[in-house]
């Protein structure tokens, strides 16, 4: 017997990771929700997923627009291998390098979004500082050199709380008197699985809503209102606590059920259900609670590294790793 498509239910959980919202959605389901397509492989270390959102319908019912979302996992950065890290790097630039445009005379602006003030919201505005910036530089180096560059620009714009001014308004003043061929964002995202805490990487076409995976939605850095095509580069710094709590309740109900009645129900409520029994327990103390590694520090830098080496990979394909280092 065929399952109805309206087993399917539109989510009413915080993360900015599409392939978290597709997995909330489809919940226990044998079945693909309807107009989304994924695709997954595995390499040394990386699974990479793709997840395409085909339809409107399935754009609602998940709350992300229409578009192509490829996640990295690397469940084991935190331990800092550097063979690991290189392998993301090279994975990453070869990701970026599908979704830009195939000419080096295409323009890009990159925009480091977040509070350089705040560790885990800091990740943006520090990719920006290890980036080979070279919009101005056409003048100035040798013509071989310059046939080979493309032009890129980047801005690390702070948030509304320190200048007063909505990203929005700042990125499209400098869209408008730059006039790049593509924006390229990136950003600190919030996940709800505690195992994607520094452990993903997610790009995709569809731009980027600052501050939607902790419930403080910014304008959002779009096409439509760029004027241009926005890709995003995000990574997973910060989990909210109600989730470690429900994955908690998830782990002594699997443990337990069998041992005792009490959790043997807690085991047949559905995840809604048991993020509704945290909410009533906890109430608002940590509704709004995020939380991030005790070692966020180091994994900023090396995430910051990894992102900035892989973008000026796949921005400068026609140069040498060794004319930007």
């Amino acid at each position: 017997m065929n399952e109805p498509e309206s087993v399917f239910r539109p989510i009413q959980v915080y993360t900015d990771m599409a392939i978290e919202a597709r997995d909330i959605v489809r919940g226990s389901s044998p079945r693909e929700i309807p107009g989304v397509r994924v695709k997954e492989e595995r390499d040394e270390g990386l699974v990479i997923t793709e997840v395409e959102i085909a339809e409107e319908s399935a754009a609602e019912l998940m709350g992300k627009p229409c578009g192509h979302y490829i996640t990295l996992d690397v469940p084991t950065f935190k331990d800092r291998d550097p063979d690991l890290k290189q392998r993301l790097q090279t994975e990453l630039a070869r990701q970026l390098a599908r979704l830009l445009p195939s000419t080096v005379s295409s323009s890009v602006l990159v925009v480091g979004l977040g509070n350089w003030n705040a560790t885990p919201d800091a990740l943006g505005p520090r990719v920006v500082d290890r980036l080979l910036v070279t919009r101005h530089l056409g003048a100035v180096v040798a013509e071989d050199i310059r046939q080979r560059m493309r032009p890129v620009a980047a801005v690390a714009p702070g948030v509304l709380g320190t200048t007063g001014i909505e990203t929005l308004d700042i990125i499209r003043g400098i869209v408008r008197e730059t006039q790049p061929d593509l924006v390229v964002a990136v950003d600190a995202l919030a996940a709800r699985n505690l195992e994607r805490l520094w452990g993903s990487v997610q790009i995709t076409d569809t731009g980027i809503h600052p501050g939607s995976g902790v419930n403080n939605r910014r304008q959002a850095l779009t096409r439509d209102s760029l004027g241009v095509p926005v890709i995003a580069i995000g990574v997973c710094t910060v989990v909210q606590a109600i989730s470690i709590a429900q994955e908690a309740i998830q782990v002594l109900a699997d443990q337990l059920a069998r041992d005792a009645t009490f959790y043997a129900i807690l085991k047949q409520l559905k995840p809604s259900e048991q993020r509704g029994l945290i909410d009533e327990v906890l109430g608002t103390r940590f509704s709004e609670l995020m939380v991030t590694p005790k070692e966020i520090d180091v994994l900023i830098d090396d995430m910051a590294n990894v992102l900035g080496e892989a973008l000026n990979a796949a921005l400068q394909p026609a140069l040498d790793a060794h004319e930007w280092q």
